[in-house]
């Protein structure tokens, strides 16, 4: 197990935690009290910043309640935080529902992934090695 460095720059920041052993995700909390309108998006201050084990990168992504229960998403879902990164962690939600959202300070507004990064050379080739799958997409499969 490799350490996440994470230093609080604002006093009510609370640092990540796993709400379950074993969960992939850490809770981010926020700092800010604030009110996402409908269809309104907004960078929402965690208050925290991190240092990341080399070769990983960390995810943002939505809360599953957040979103079933109020429409509140990350807009940039998932957001990367590349290694060399030190300022704040800030998350983009925005509001698909049609109701008024209020974030709280300490409230659980997102989820932090950290995974694997791995780095390749380019090559500027004529051609590839043809696949099985070709040029299918979009809906190339099927339903």
């Amino acid at each position: 197990m490799q350490n996440l460095k994470i230093q609080r720059i604002h006093p009510d920041a609370k640092l990540p935690e796993y709400a379950h052993p074993g969960d992939a995700g850490l809770d981010l909390f926020s700092i800010e009290e604030t009110v996402i309108k409908p269809g309104e998006s907004k960078v929402i201050g965690t208050g925290i910043i991190i240092e990341l084990p080399e070769n990983t990168e960390a995810q943002i992504r939505p809360r599953s309640g957040l979103a079933l229960k109020h429409q509140i998403t990350v807009l940039n879902s998932p957001g990367t935080i590349d290694h060399g990164y030190r300022g704040q962690i800030g998350v983009i939600l925005i509001n698909h529902g049609n109701k008024t959202f209020t974030v709280e300070s300490g409230m659980k507004i997102a989820q932090m992934v950290i995974t694997p990064v791995l780095s390749v050379n380019i090559v500027d080739s004529k051609d590839l090695t043809e696949s099985k799958r070709g040029e299918g997409g979009f809906g190339s499969t099927g339903t």
